[in-house]
């Protein structure tokens, strides 16, 4: 697949849209089969648990090129143990292990454009957040919940290093 024309070695840490991300919804305690989709907007309702009472999650990683080709993610399993157990913490129906691996492997797949060449130092950064999208108004777990991924092509999120502050 070809590289979109990025200038990768001048990357910051900023949004950059790219074609597909994965959405998948929750109703009544069941996740729908979810689907990659291409528009990047979210529309939810006004009294949705995430703006009444910041019923969410998100996790981050990356995906970069290995110096013989290959995409590889560094442990995407942990990443989806973690954001599992933070949503059966926060009252959410969690997002299956499995179905964020299988989610992130579509996506960046559809992505591979996206992915830095090998020693450029920019990476796909994927961000998959969970939400509370479903109206609620009374201090209670929202009734609908939305869960995504995106991705980003990035630079280092400290350009030129960490600077300690004394």
């Amino acid at each position: 697949m070809e590289k979109k024309n990025i200038d990768w070695a001048s990357l910051g840490f900023k949004y950059i849209e790219t074609d597909k991300r994965y959405v998948s919804y929750c109703k009544d305690g069941t996740w729908d089969d979810g689907a990659m989709v291409d528009d990047a907007n979210v529309s939810i309702n006004e009294s949705a648990g995430v703006l009444q009472y910041s019923q969410t999650c998100f996790e981050g990683l990356k995906a970069y090129t290995t110096v013989d080709g290959r995409v590889v993610t560094f442990r995407p399993d942990l990443n989806a143990q973690r954001m599992y157990e933070t949503a059966e913490r926060l009252l959410m129906p969690p997002f299956p292990i499995e179905r964020f691996i299988d989610a992130l492997d579509q996506l960046v797949q559809a992505n591979l454009a996206y992915v830095p060449p090998y020693g450029t130092g920019a990476t796909l950064y994927i961000r998959p957040f969970l939400f509370g999208s479903g109206p609620v108004i009374g201090v209670a777990p929202a009734p609908e919940y939305t869960f995504r991924m995106f991705s980003t092509p990035v630079g280092p999120y400290f350009k030129g290093g960490v600077r300690p502050l004394k």
